[in-house]
């Protein structure tokens, strides 16, 4: 089975207006207008989740293996399924008295979580059913403003320039997110939206070397679907692919923007981490190098010494 909603997503593009799109106005966007692409749903086609319900693990009867996208905060850990993420892409939630806003961007596999607190104010976000670099373009229902995942900014709108602070999120199995958070609690499917979360809408599109949706930079250095954990901060990019860190080990001993880092990655869960050299973690992303490459093309990419 291949892509049994992502194949229909691309049938049905169409590059964006030089006006208007989807009713969200482009004109003076930072990213070229024509750039922006239709995905196929309207605007909260794919509904993002305002109210989330969570579990413990126990009682949500999760396999073990299956990928999560996790949190800690406040003293609360929580656990968002991939499976569920697929058919919403945002989960807008709270840790106690702080909003943090989920975000999963299929196409690019980014899971991504940010503060809304924003020029003053707390933002709700919804999906915007648009694109740019086939990644998803999030907007806050406050003030129309569209935002760009994995540039973590607006890019149109009355907050165009705007910021979003990201957080540090594990992107992970939930057998080593337990290991870590024995109480997390585990985003259930009792959502309020008729979705068979049993069916991946994008199986078999991870193992092709192609992209679904144009994208303004390429390199064929690596698979397009290879994971890399990208960091970016002060201008400065730098890429870790996963294949570099399979052949370097567990713990890794780099650099990031001068200063020195650790990189931990987890073969068995296929997950990454960076941690500066106090051991606090900087929040980065793992994502697939189509995607990495698109946004920031000059990126340094760390290759294992022979």
């Amino acid at each position: 089975m291949v892509l049994i909603l992502a194949a229909c997503l691309f049938a049905c593009t169409s590059p964006g207006s030089s006006k208007e799109m989807n009713g969200f106005e482009l004109d003076g966007s930072l990213v070229p207008e024509n750039e922006i692409m239709g995905g196929g749903p309207p605007r909260d086609g794919i509904p993002a989740i305002h109210a989330p319900k969570f579990a413990t693990a126990a009682k949500t009867g999760l396999d073990d293996g299956a990928r999560i996208l996790g949190i800690y905060r406040n003293g609360i850990a929580k656990a968002y399924p991939i499976a569920i993420l697929n058919w919403h892409e945002i989960v807008n939630d709270r840790f106690v008295d702080e909003a943090v806003v989920i975000s999963y961007c299929p196409l690019c596999g980014t899971g991504m979580a940010f503060s809304p607190e924003v020029a003053g104010r707390s933002l709700r976000f919804g999906v915007s059913g648009l694109l740019y670099n086939s990644d998803v373009l999030l907007y806050d229902l406050e003030t129309e403003s569209l935002w760009s995942q994995i540039k973590m900014q607006a890019v149109s709108g009355p907050l165009k320039r705007e910021r979003l602070r990201l957080l540090a999120l594990a992107h992970t199995t939930l057998r080593d997110w337990k290991s870590r958070h024995p109480d997390t609690l585990v985003l259930n499917r009792d959502t309020g939206y008729g979705r068979n979360y049993d069916v991946n809408p994008y199986a078999g599109y991870e193992q092709i070397d192609a992209t679904m949706f144009p994208v303004s930079q390429q390199s064929d250095r690596y698979h397009a679907k290879e994971l890399v954990l990208g960091l970016y901060t002060n201008g400065h990019a730098k890429a870790w692919p996963f294949s570099e860190l399979k052949k370097a080990g567990s713990v890794i001993r780099d650099q990031f923007n001068g200063q020195p880092v650790s990189v931990r990655f987890d073969d068995a869960n296929s997950s990454a981490r960076v941690l500066d050299e106090t051991g606090m973690e900087i929040p980065g992303v793992i994502a697939y190098w189509f995607a990495w490459y698109a946004f920031y093309p000059d990126t340094e990419v760390y290759v294992t010494p022979r």
